[in-house]
């Protein structure tokens, strides 16, 4: 007997997608107390299987330490979880807005609508903050969501589609696993909205693929974030900072520090800095058991390649904390780029492991010059002291965050929306924004039963001669 054929992907999502809309529209939006409970059964659950997570993320990895997913992903989460929780109800209720004159004594007001069905592509970076946080968003907004997680971290996935098949009803949440072709299928599907983290290259086709049925899309990218460092500012506070943002998770961060622009006079005194710093915070090195590993052989390789490229055209390399040691699985050691040009491909890549080119810069007006020479970034770091220089970064940069005096930082803000611009990203989803994102803003206009905007119909007359001199003047 033959086997059934396997039915094609796009039909298989299809058919969620069609089965979750039939619910919206069937149940209409979810009232507050629903949206709360939720959201509520989603904290408890991660909660729950804090340990298990960190293991599926560890073997996904190779290497990565339960310290780092709590303090990275699941602090994050339930802090971002308990921020939707208290500030939910007054994003829902409506909000009135002014009327013209001439339409008193009618009032206008907006309604905060659920869209219907959000998709969500996450990434393997941070499997799980970059899954749960958007449908955290999606469900306080009233929203249903079908979530595609990366096919790189096959164990971390599994787990999350178990525990939210528990928690939820494949009519409120559904998760869907395979490679490039699932997430190709999945992205031409007709959504209300979909929000997609990854690469900026995968982000273009996500986005050609939504616009065939005009989807809303919530780009998060990444791109090179430079960090800019004033002179005389505390080498020694800089490079902690740095160190920190650009080796957690080793560097596979979207927000993390890409390369560091520095006074030239200051750049070997901060090479020792950055030594020292990486020193205290991986005292083992890079085999330090907090020292995450490369998620894959090919990222390894590509990162190896990155560095190489560089060594072939001139630059000096420098490993701060050694090579890791032979035994640990694609482990890179953390790395600083001296003298990289242009022409180097570590400087035309998103770099996305523990590898910063440090460049030199006469003012500060070259480094500005040389930020907005190249995309806008999905994040920028500078330290200095409050003053011209700041001033001027503030005002003449444009990026999708900016942290001062310290990097990452401004992800764990849950008032700011996070999100980018330009080639790093279209949209926000944290803080109130990301609520907005997801909701539809129905304008009411609720007319009385007399208004002066009746004077402006027709037969026109002597009346209409003199509102007409009111509302022009």
């Amino acid at each position: 007997m033959n086997a059934p054929a396997r039915m094609p992907d796009d039909v298989l999502l299809s058919a969620i997608l069609e089965k979750q809309r039939a619910a919206f529209l069937r149940e209409g939006p979810p009232p507050l107390a629903q949206r709360t409970a939720d959201l509520t059964k989603l904290k408890a659950a991660l909660l729950t299987r804090r340990e298990a997570f960190a293991a599926a993320v560890d073997a996904d990895f190779g290497h990565r330490s339960s310290y780092e997913t709590a303090i990275m992903e699941i602090v994050p989460l339930v802090q971002g979880i308990d921020y939707l929780k208290r500030n939910l109800g007054a994003w829902m209720r409506p909000r009135r807005r002014r009327v013209g004159v001439n339409f008193l004594p009618g009032n206008a007001r907006v309604l905060y609508q659920p869209l219907g069905v959000v998709g969500i592509m996450s990434p393997w970076n941070y499997p799980l903050s970059l899954t749960l946080m958007p449908l955290a968003t999606a469900i306080a907004a009233g929203n249903r969501a079908i979530i595609k997680p990366s096919e790189f971290t096959p164990k971390t996935t599994e787990l999350l589609g178990a525990m939210l098949g528990e928690i939820f009803t494949e009519e409120q949440v559904a998760v869907v696993t395979g490679g490039p072709e699932v997430g190709a299928a999945f992205s031409a599907l007709p959504f209300d909205h979909l929000i997609f983290t990854g690469s900026t290259n995968v982000g273009r086709a996500v986005m050609r693929a939504a616009s065939d049925h005009l989807v809303p899309v919530t780009l998060e990218l990444g791109g090179k974030s430079p960090v800019i460092v004033e002179g005389g500012f505390s080498l020694a506070r800089a490079a902690a900072s740095i160190a920190f943002g650009k080796l957690a998770n080793a560097g596979q961060t979207c927000i993390a520090p890409d390369y560091a622009l520095l006074p030239e006079a200051d750049i070997e005194p901060f090479v020792a800095a950055f030594t020292a710093a990486a020193g205290k915070l991986y005292p083992g090195g890079a085999s330090d058991g907090a020292f995450a590993a490369i998620v894959n052989a090919h990222h390894y390789e590509r990162l190896k390649g990155l560095i190489e490229d560089a060594r072939d055209k001139g630059a000096r390399i420098v490993e701060p904390l050694g090579a890791a040691a032979p035994s640990r699985a694609h482990t890179l050691a953390p790395t600083l780029v001296l003298g990289a040009t242009p022409d180097m491909r570590i400087m035309q890549e998103e770099i996305f492991g523990p590898v910063l080119p440090i460049l030199p810069y006469r003012d500060i007006d070259e480094a500005i010059a040389y930020v907005n020479a190249r995309p806008r970034p999905l994040a920028l770091y500078f330290f200095g002291e409050d003053g011209p220089a700041r001033r001027k970064i503030l005002e003449r940069t444009t990026s999708g965050n900016v942290t001062i005096n310290d990097t990452v930082m401004h992800y764990a803000i849950d008032d700011l929306p996070f999100g980018g611009v330009g080639a790093s990203g279209i949209g926000a989803y944290h803080g109130e924004e990301g609520f907005r994102a997801l909701s539809h803003a129905k304008g009411v206009f609720e007319q009385a039963k007399w208004s002066a905007a009746a004077l402006l119909r027709p037969p026109f007359g002597r009346v209409a001669d003199v509102v007409l001199s009111r509302l022009l003047r």
